[in-house]
Parts: C-alpha cells; structure tokens; sequence
C-alpha cells in the first residue's frame, strides 16, 4: 500500500475533515480526497465515514492501526539511519481524567524530555478506552478492563483508591444525633457514567436520588466537594493533606472506599518509543498506584475508577 495514502488516511481521522487534513499535510483537500479514494480503490471497501467529524469504518479501523504502525516504525528506522532531522514520532494515548490529575504527572516529565515524539493524550471514560484501541486511534490506554484487545499486551498497574468525603458543614447540616440522612444531603457526579457515588448511596439502601450535582472536571470535582456544592467520592491521591483537620474536607467515616484496579493496554509492538513510554508508565504506577499484595501479574476484579476503561462505574473510572 502507498505510505502516502496511509498518511492522508491518518491525518483525516485525526484531524476530523479533509480540510484540516490538508493543512496537516500542506496538500490541497482535493488531495487528500483523491488520496483516501485511491486507498479505497485498493481494498475495494469504504474506509472513511464522510461527516463531521470524519470517522473510520470498521475496515478503515484495521488500516488505521496498520498505519500509525508503519509511521512509528518509519520514524525509528529514520532515527537509526541517521537522519538529520528525523520525524517525532506521534503516540496518541488514552487516560481516565483522574489519573491524568494525579498519578500520571511523572510520565509527562519524562515526556518532556523525549525530542523524538510527541504525546496526543484522548481522555475517555473507561469504557472506551478499549474500543480506542481496537479502531487504532490510540496506541496505549489506562483501563479497568483486565481483558486484551486482539494485538495488545495487558498488565496490572495497581489500585487507585477513592474515598467518600465532604466539609463539615454539609455533614452538619445533613446529620442528626451523628447519622448522615443520606437520601437528603447533595451529591456530585462527574458525567452520567460516573457511578461511585450511585454504588454507595445503593449499599445505604437509598433507591432514589439525592439533589445531584454534576462537575464533569477532575479539578472542578475537587473544588466542587471543597466549596461544599455536595459530597463525592475522590481520588485519595488528590487528597493529600486535605483530609488534616483545619484542610475544609472530612472523610465520611462511615462509608467505605473504593479501590478501582487500573490496567495498562498497548499495542504488541516492537517499537522502542512505544515500550519508553510504557515504562513511564509502570514506573509513575508503581510509586503512586496502591500496589497488590499478591502477585502483581494477576488480574484484580474489576471496578471502576473515574475516567478510565472499563467495567466499574458502570463499567467507569472516572475517566473524566
């Protein structure tokens, strides 16, 4: 196949249109068009759903991955050769919101020092994390899904735990003689995946909704909680010295938390870009992520964890 169709390929699922496609690429659109025909004409299929945006068909999933595969391998081999201005190779990666607001800071340090490649970061709730995976969009995905996608490794990172939390005077208000009348006191939610909190207020035996608020940002959420909008279950490692007393935030002692396996998918590549920014990431997991006391290959259950892919939080890590 012609490694400039597959790059005009690339570039208008990427980019979302042909236009925008063409600037990448410093062509005209009616290049790219006859570029993407010319790749249909090929395999005698349909790969690219014209609409906005543009999106791959199930055979243009297959040929997308073939082709950020082939750029990767393109830019390495480029790299070996010794050129004198070799491409940065790009590596689009798929991370739940709360991990990107916590544990996985380190590898964006590490990643600030790559001058061969570039990070193209899809946040996504879990449970599509894995189909990023499976049309080629990303190449590596923090999930809570333990089960590969055909041509992907899998392996356990660690545990991020969320603990139920809020200020004392929403306790307050909401409390009588110490027990939280938890059908009444408000609630956050990140988006309508989000079900932490759902799960909880389920194991209360509280079948209806308290007045919920919804703050879909990891920041935002924290703040939201801070401000007293509502109680909500929180990353312990956004938590840090929060919890002190004086800090404006109580953990509700009766309520227990949640530890929401997270698990790293990537491509089966042997690409020495791809396996660094794999080790950055076992490396960010291994400091921060609660660890598991068995054996650390062994698939936790799976739950959710905000923002990330899987089948907790209705299939949901907060993956803001």
């Amino acid at each position: 196949m012609n490694l400039e169709h597959l790059k005009a390929l690339t570039a208008v699922i990427d980019e979302g249109t042909f236009e925008a496609a063409a600037d990448l690429l410093r062509v005209t659109p009616s290049a790219v068009s006859q570029r993407i025909k010319a790749l249909e004409a090929s395999v005698g299929q349909v790969l690219v759903r014209r609409r906005l945006p543009c999106t791959a068909t199930d055979a243009g999933s297959l040929l997308l991955r073939m082709a950020r595969q082939v750029q990767l391998l393109e830019a390495e081999t480029s790299a070996a050769l010794g050129a004198v201005s070799p491409a940065r190779a790009h590596l689009p990666l798929a991370i739940n919101a709360d991990s990107l607001a916590t544990w996985f800071v380190p590898v964006l340090h590490q990643a600030a020092g790559w001058e061969d490649a570039v990070l193209d970061l899809h946040v996504e709730d879990q449970g599509y994390s894995s189909q990023l995976l499976r049309e080629g969009t990303v190449m590596g995905a923090v999930t809570s899904d333990p089960i590969p996608v055909s041509g992907c490794r899998v392996e356990l990172l660690g545990h991020m735990r969320y603990l139920p939390v809020a200020t004392p005077e929403l306790v307050r208000r909401y409390s009588a003689s110490g027990v939280i009348d938890w059908a009444a006191m408000p609630v956050l939610k990140f988006n309508a995946k989000d079900n932490l909190q759902r799960q909880l207020l389920g194991s209360k035996g509280v079948a209806q909704s308290p007045p919920t608020h919804t703050v879909p940002s990891s920041e935002g959420f924290l703040a939201a909680v801070t401000a007293g909008l509502g109680w909500g279950m929180l990353p312990e490692l956004q938590l840090a010295g929060k919890l002190e007393l004086g800090n404006g935030l109580v953990r509700l002692e009766d309520a227990a938390c949640e530890d929401v396996p997270l698990y790293w998918q990537a491509w089966t590549l042997d690409s020495e870009r791809l396996n660094r920014v794999s080790a950055a990431v076992h490396s960010a997991a291994k400091e921060q992520l609660r660890q598991p006391k068995g054996n650390a290959g062994e698939p936790a259950p799976a739950g959710p964890a905000r923002g990330t892919s899987g089948p907790s939080r209705a299939g949901y890590t907060r993956q803001k």
